[in-house]
């Protein structure tokens, strides 16, 4: 009577596509549930996916052949794009700061990684599919295996008479003691170096104020003769301040607040809402007067604040100066918000759509205003399936570009894995392509990561269970993990004496960095919690996308020199 049911949860040698549909979830539930468990405060998280799906391959569950290397890939591709869209814009605001020295010790370490796996591979009998999926456990970097497997399928089909393993066994073996060697390595560095972590988190603060200025606003109180009745454009350049904004004035002696021109004449004690960077606005301050205890200039009676969001069409791509609010509306751009970074509001500054611009001026100027720029959240939660899917094509043909280099035996392609990552990176340092954009709210982009690595994770897991046991015995998988601790464990020691004591990096980012050049987020909640800081989850998010595409470089350079 039941025999329907069972047919569709027991394993089956030759599934259909309902059987298959049905291990698929069945492996992302058990997996969720189980990386949810935490043992002295670690989890795996969604990379349990992998282990549930290696369990139900071993115990004869399949996925029909005819879906697999869709499922696989449309999940690496889905989890690699909603990367390089939540990490672009932080990664390339970061070079203008430190990210060129973090990324160069984080990319250091990956070439290291890449020298030890072919040192292993020269000087044992291990096959070189077997040894990058090793590579790629031990630094837990899914796209890596992902662009291994893509590589061989290449030399397959020019070579078609050639067997192949499935580095995704190698790389289920790695990758726990992957995980292990990050997390012992960052314990095992905070002993041997005596770390005080309020100590460091303090340096970091400290050292952080210094380089960057963000922006604020402060109430001056003119009280300089010098600036008594001169305009505001006149103040601002005689105090060489010419990159701040005076949002609000208020004369001495009235209760009437407006949005100044640069026109605007200047009177004694009279006081201004200046915004601009810290360092700047104190500045100015100090020249002009001093600063002001005044309640009624921060008054919504006469001029209100709002935030609206770029939405229209109309407004995307334009700079603040060919919007003209100003003169239009009598309205100031003051800030503009964009990916969690704060940005003083130039007149060159470009918009890109789901930018918020927060605006001062009356009330009917604002209503004026959000007709040109849209300010339509309902819009902005809505999922764009164009731009969305507009920027998966372009990160695949980016992906599918074939790149002759003499002495491969076939054309090395950026493939699945570093294509849709680096099309999203590219997206979100433009604000987009024509008329794709870069805006995802940040659910949809966890949704996507998440999703898209779980349906990898689920499809390699129970593909790799079939021969699992046997090639854990035939291989010497003890072995195997010892290699894997190698790999792991050498760049690990190389980047700590080089970023503590040649580099004078931070601790906390460096322990950061440890968990980004390994793409570890398993060993980012680590040193999140350990350490009590989100500091190394900036380092983290700092070097993740131009490692990703090393790994995958790599991964895919050794499969093609030495299959």
């Amino acid at each position: 009577m039941f025999q329907w049911l069972s047919r569709l949860f027991l394993p089956e040698a030759h599934p259909d596509i309902t059987q298959s549909l049905i291990v698929i979830l069945i492996a992302i539930a058990a997996g969720v549930f189980a990386g949810r468990i935490k043992v002295k405060g670690v989890s795996l998280g969604v990379s349990a996916v992998m282990f549930t799906g290696l369990l139900m391959g071993h115990v004869g569950y399949r996925i029909n052949e005819n879906i697999l290397d869709f499922i696989r890939d449309l999940g690496l591709i889905l989890f690699v794009y909603g990367i390089g869209i939540q990490v672009g814009p932080s990664f390339f605001s970061s070079f203008r700061k430190e990210g060129v020295k973090l990324n160069a010790l984080a990319v250091s370490t990956v070439l290291l990684g890449g020298v030890i796996t072919y040192l292993i591979f020269r000087f044992t009998e291990q096959q070189i599919d077997n040894i990058v999926g090793l590579m790629s456990g031990a630094v837990t970097n899914t796209p890596g295996l992902g662009a291994a497997k893509s590589a061989l399928q290449e030399v397959q089909q020019s070579v078609p008479g050639r067997k192949f393993n499935d580095p995704a066994i190698a790389y289920a073996i790695a990758y726990p003691a992957g995980v292990l060697c990050v997390i012992l390595s960052i314990i095992a560095a905070k002993g041997l170096l005596r770390i005080d972590t309020q100590k460091e988190a303090r340096r970091f603060m400290e050292e952080k104020s210094k380089s960057e200025s963000p922006v604020i606003h402060k109430k001056c109180r003119v009280l300089k003769p010098e600036f008594f009745d001169k305009s505001i454009y006149d103040v601002l350049t005689d105090t060489h301040s010419d990159h701040l904004i005076i949002s609000r004035l208020k004369h001495s002696g009235s209760q009437t607040v407006f949005s100044p021109s640069l026109d605007t004449t200047i009177r004694e004690r009279d006081v201004l809402m200046v915004v601009g960077a810290m360092e700047d606005v104190d500045r100015f301050i100090q020249q002009v007067g001093r600063e002001s205890t005044d309640q009624f200039i921060e008054s919504e009676h006469d001029v209100v604040t709002r935030n609206i969001f770029v939405t229209n069409r109309s407004a995307i791509h334009k700079n603040l100066a060919e919007l003209d609010l100003f003169n239009r509306y009598n309205l100031k751009v003051t800030r503009v918000f964009r990916s969690g970074m704060e940005l003083l509001a130039s007149p060159s500054l470009e918009l890109f759509y789901g930018d918020k611009l927060r605006l001062v001026g009356n009330q009917k100027a604002v209503d004026e205003a959000v007709k040109i720029i849209g300010n339509s959240e309902k819009r902005l939660l809505e999922p764009d399936f164009l731009s969305l899917f507009g920027g998966l094509l372009i990160g695949i043909i980016i992906g599918s570009i074939p790149l002759m280099i003499p002495s491969l035996p076939v054309p090395l392609k950026l493939g699945f894995a570093a294509g849709p990552l680096l099309a999203a990176l590219l997206i979100s340092r433009y604000g987009g392509i024509g008329v794709i954009h870069s805006y995802i709210n940040n659910g949809a982009i966890y949704f996507m990561k998440d999703l898209g690595i779980c349906l990898f994770f689920a499809a390699v897991g129970v593909h790799a269970g079939e021969n699992f046991y046997s090639n854990f015995v035939q291989y010497n998988g003890w072995m195997w993990i010892f290699y894997a601790c190698l790999i792991a464990i050498i760049p690990l020691a190389f980047m700590v004496v080089v970023g503590k004591f040649i580099m004078k990096t931070n601790f906390l980012q460096l322990a950061g960095l440890m968990s980004g050049a390994y793409t570890d987020p398993a060993a980012l909640a680590f040193s999140n919690s350990y350490f009590d800081s989100d500091i190394p989850s900036q380092s983290y998010a700092t070097v993740y996308p131009l490692v990703t595409i090393c790994r995958i470089f790599m991964a895919q350079l050794l499969i093609l020199l030495f299959v």
